[in-house]
C-alpha cells in the first residue's frame, strides 16, 4: 500500500498586494498553506527580493564586505539601485532614507522626496521607501515621498501605530501601499491592520513588517511570531492578520559584531566575507520557513543563494 501523506484543510487565505507598476510589479501573497506546503495548498506567488539602498554613502557604518560589493556607488543612490537590478538581479529595491535621522544628517522631506523620485524614475522594478522608524520625522517624511512619487505605487514605512493617521492618509491619497511594522507581537501587528482599515487603508495596500531579529540576535524569536501569524490566518481564518509580510534583513544581519570582526579581530569565526553572507543566507531561509513574502537583502551572494533556495523549494 502506497505511503499517502496526511495533510491538513485551510479555512483561510492569504490577502495578494501588488506593488510596483508595469511588467516588472510584483504581487505577493496568495497562499493557501503553510510555507512552501505546496502539497496541501497553493503558493500562487513565490516570495522575493529587494535589495537594501541607502540615500547616503553608508562607509564605516557597513561590515566591509557588504560594502565593497557596492563601493563604486556608494555615493549616488541611483546609480546604486540601478546596480542591484542589473547586477545583482534585484527584483525590488529598498531605497532607506537614511539621512533623514534626526540624530544624523537631519535631511529634509524635501530633499528625501526629490531622492526617492530620482531612483524611481531610474529603475524598472518596485521600490519600497522606508524612513528610520523615528516616528515624529517618518511623518513629516513618507509624506512628502508619497506625493513626489504619485500614483506610482510605491510602498512607504515603517508604519507604526503613532503615526500611522499621517503616513496612511498619504498613502490614500496618492495610491501607494504601506509596509505596517509592529515590534514582534501578533496582537500589536493586528491591531495596526484594524486602525489602518478604520482609516480607509484597503487591504489590498497593506503589507506587515513584523520586525526582523537576525541569526543568533533573536531571529528565533522573529519566527515564533510570525509563525503564530500564519497560523491564525491560515487555520483561524484570522483576516486581520491574513497579508503578505516583509522582512528587512540586511540591516539586522550586518550590523552585528559576527559580521563586523575582520578576519585579524576574530580568526576563530572564519572567514568574514564568507560568515556575513552565510548569516544573511541562513537568516533569509528562515524567515521564508515562517512566511515571509518579501526579504529587504545587503549582499549579492546572499541574494543569490535564497533565490536558488526559493526556487528549490517553491518550484
Amino acid at each position: 500500500m502506497a505511503f499517502e501523506i496526511p495533510k491538513q484543510k485551510y479555512s483561510g487565505a492569504i490577502k495578494t498586494v501588488t506593488i510596483g507598476k508595469g511588467d516588472k510589479a510584483i504581487t505577493l501573497g496568495g497562499e493557501t498553506s503553510y510555507p512552501f506546503y505546496v502539497f496541501e495548498g497553493a503558493m500562487p506567488h513565490k516570495p522575493r527580493i529587494a535589495m537594501e539602498v541607502w540615500d547616503k554613502d553608508p562607509g564605516e557604518d557597513w561590515a566591509g564586505p557588504a560594502y565593497a560589493a557596492i563601493k563604486d556607488v556608494a555615493k549616488d543612490p541611483v546609480a546604486w539601485a540601478q546596480k542591484c537590478v542589473k547586477e545583482f538581479g534585484a527584483e525590488a529595491i529598498g531605497l532607506v532614507l537614511v539621512s533623514t535621522d534626526p540624530n544624523g544628517d537631519n535631511a529634509t522631506p524635501e530633499a528625501a522626496a526629490a531622492t526617492a523620485k530620482k531612483v524611481l524614475a531610474a529603475i524598472d522594478v518596485p521600490l519600497i521607501v522606508y524612513g528610520t522608524s523615528n516616528v515624529e520625522k517618518d511623518a513629516e517624511v513618507l509624506p512628502a515621498v508619497a506625493e513626489a512619487c504619485a500614483d506610482k505605487s510605491i510602498t512607504i514605512g515603517p508604519v507604526q501605530d503613532k503615526n500611522y493617521k499621517k503616513i496612511g492618509a498619504a498613502a490614500l491619497a496618492y495610491n501607494h501601499s504601506l509596509s505596517a511594522n509592529s515590534p514582534i507581537d501578533v496582537n500589536l501587528a493586528k491591531q495596526l491592520n484594524i486602525l489602518l482599515g478604520q482609516l480607509g487603508v484597503k487591504d489590498s495596500q497593506i503589507l506587515v513588517d513584523p520586525t526582523t531579529g537576525g541569526l543568533g540576535y533573536g531571529m528565533e524569536y522573529s519566527y515564533s511570531v510570525m509563525e503564530r501569524d500564519r497560523m491564525a490566518a491560515l487555520t483561524q481564518e484570522d483576516d486581520k492578520l491574513q497579508f503578505p509580510i516583509l522582512n528587512y534583513v540586511g540591516q539586522e544581519v550586518w550590523k552585528v559584531k559576527e559580521c563586523k570582526q575582520t578576519n585579524e579581530d576574530a580568526p576563530q569565526l572564519g572567514d568574514q566575507t564568507k560568515r556575513g553572507i552565510l548569516m544573511e543566507a541562513i537568516t533569509a531561509v528562515d524567515l521564508l520557513l515562517a512566511g515571509s513574502d518579501l526579504l529587504i537583502m545587503r549582499h549579492p551572494e546572499s541574494v543569490k543563494m535564497v533565490k536558488t533556495i526559493i526556487q528549490e523549494l517553491a518550484g
